[in-house]
């Protein structure tokens, strides 16, 4: 059923869709065809993850069920551009949201990220949602030139600076990373004061930061009890910081994926119907490791969507 013309609604949760982007469906000339489809089906946004690298020997072990023999999901070795893949999608849809679930927030230059997003948010006319979490593999900060240590104040700078650069005017910002010096910005989003910044985390720490500074949480399917009470922790900070818990969002990612549980549409409208039952109003689907190709994808999301 659908809640507005073009919007996929099940069991009360609005549906997402992951964009192809990695694996065996990151194919860039593709992304086209496949979000106009997408958004004729009734999806009701399409999302871009971040991967940076891939080192052979990391550090870290993903935190989705890693291990030392596959320390990351090999799909992960093929991971394209965010931003090209979300503007490709924006020039070719009209209703559907556009969403980043999520950005590594802190490896990024606030003015740079300004520049894309606004620009992002410019050309699909206001349909961006911004979408920010810590990552889980050292090396990628190392690549790119940004301490681990330290991590979480920095992507609260991040926040702070692009806030500067979002409703300032000049614009000048004063932090412990950049210091940006009063200056003319003519380019601003098409959202007024700002597109929505979402933030993954799965921590009392993300969740309660979620709750004193963002416009919601970009969660992992877990077991409800979990959801639950990590939003109790994201509500009760909001309430602490005289917001309003009400309009805090909850978009819950739901990876369908051999072993897990959730291996086919059945078990993803399953998932839904908990989702549902919780007051997960949004949902997004990421279809990388069930399908084979792009068109293999479009056939399992109109599963979906019928």
């Amino acid at each position: 059923m659908t809640d507005t013309p073009g919007r996929r609604v099940v069991a009360g949760t609005r549906l997402g869709l992951a964009l192809p982007q990695y694996g065996a469906l990151a194919d860039p000339a593709a992304v086209a065809r496949f979000a106009t489809a997408a958004e004729d089906l009734g999806f009701g946004s399409l999302w871009v993850g971040d991967r940076i690298l891939t080192p052979r020997e990391p550090s870290d072990l993903y935190p989705g069920g890693g291990t030392p023999e596959q320390p990351y999901p090999k799909e992960f070795e093929t991971f394209a551009d965010p931003f090209t893949t979300l503007a490709t999608a924006a020039a070719v849809t009209r209703t559907a949201r556009l969403g980043m679930s999520a950005l590594t927030g802190p490896v990024y230059s606030p003015v740079l990220l300004a520049r894309a997003l606004t620009s992002l948010d410019l050309a699909s006319s206001g349909r961006l949602d911004v979408g920010f979490g810590l990552g889980w593999l050292r090396e990628e900060y190392f690549a790119t030139g940004v301490p681990w240590e330290g991590r979480g104040k920095r992507l609260d700078a991040v926040l702070d600076a692009l806030e500067a650069l979002w409703t300032g005017d000049p614009v000048a910002h004063e932090g412990p990373q950049w210091r940006i010096a009063p200056s003319t910005v003519g380019l601003r989003p098409a959202q007024d004061p700002r597109p929505p910044v979402l933030l993954g985390g799965f921590s009392p720490p993300a969740l309660a930061r979620i709750g004193r500074r963002a416009d919601g949480w970009l969660a992992g399917w877990m077991p409800k009890q979990h959801l639950d009470g990590l939003w109790s922790v994201a509500l009760e900070a909001a309430e602490k910081a005289g917001r309003d818990p009400g309009t805090l969002r909850r978009v819950v990612r739901i990876n369908p994926r051999a072993g897990t549980g959730v291996e086919s549409a059945g078990d993803v409208l399953r998932c839904l119907d908990v989702a549902g039952e919780l007051g997960v109003s949004e949902a997004l689907v990421d279809l990388h490791y069930v399908a084979k190709d792009v068109d293999h994808a479009l056939e399992l999301a109109a599963e979906l969507a019928a």
